[in-house]
């Protein structure tokens, strides 16, 4: 008795692969989409801001391919310092006005060749109180996650050290006059790194702020940003 091998034909493989990539993958892609939200860059230009407007604009940036490159320059920043109350205010900030419950989002990639140099998410009520939560080369640990929250000076809180970790994504959540910070690794799973009450205002400013304290200047990256008017049920978990 002859036994005949039964192929499958190569027609039929390709078909059950697309069928089943075609039906994962946008899954995949919408649900980070629906948690990070529509980035905001990739509208914009230096023709076209587009609602967004710049405190300390830099010499030199530029919108490419949904992203924003920013050159701090040396002596960059937003500090009050507690020591002595002088006060800094310098760094680029590219920011939009939101009224009410808000979350927002940011992928940053900075550039860490010196101490403090820094991406952040920038929020501020006014020249006096403001958060900063920012990716940067701290002096204590190193790359990490850093929070500042200034109420008339400001304090300075190493959080996390993160080695190895080229890009980050950093989370600003409102709700009334709270404040919730996180940071994730991949956008969609995050951890909580502070949480603060401020002075309530109905409208804000909140953005990228790009910073070279020390040594300079500094190319950083923003690679997402995105606002959504929303109210989460628990800060913490930020859900």
């Amino acid at each position: 008795m002859i036994k005949v091998k039964r192929y499958i034909p190569v027609h039929v493989v390709l078909g059950v692969l697309t069928l089943l990539l075609t039906s994962v993958f946008p899954i995949m892609s919408q649900e980070k989409k629906d948690v990070v939200g529509a980035n905001m860059l990739e509208s914009l230009s230096k023709e076209n801001l587009g609602g967004f407007a710049w405190i300390n604009e830099p010499r030199q940036y530029e919108f490419s391919e949904g992203q924003l490159a920013i050159t701090a320059e040396r002596g960059t920043d937003f500090f009050i310092n507690p020591e002595d109350e002088t006060s800094v205010a310098t760094a680029p900030y590219l920011y939009r006005e939101v009224k009410g419950d808000f979350i927002a989002i940011a992928q940053v990639k900075p550039n860490f060749r010196e101490v403090w140099n820094a991406c952040s998410l920038l929020l501020h009520i006014d020249e006096h109180n403001w958060i900063k939560l920012a990716y940067e080369n701290s002096d204590a640990t190193g790359p990490g996650i850093v929070s500042v929250v200034t109420r008339g000076v400001s304090d300075d809180a190493n959080g996390v050290f993160l080695e190895n970790q080229t890009t980050l994504w950093l989370k600003l959540i409102r709700k009334g006059s709270i404040y919730a910070m996180h940071w994730s690794n991949d956008g969609i799973n995050y951890k909580l790194a502070r949480l603060a009450a401020m002075p309530n205002k109905e409208i804000v400013k909140v953005g990228m702020e790009a910073q070279c304290p020390s040594k300079g200047p500094a190319v950083h990256v923003f690679l997402h940003f995105s606002v959504q008017n929303k109210t989460v049920e628990d800060l913490r978990k930020g859900l």
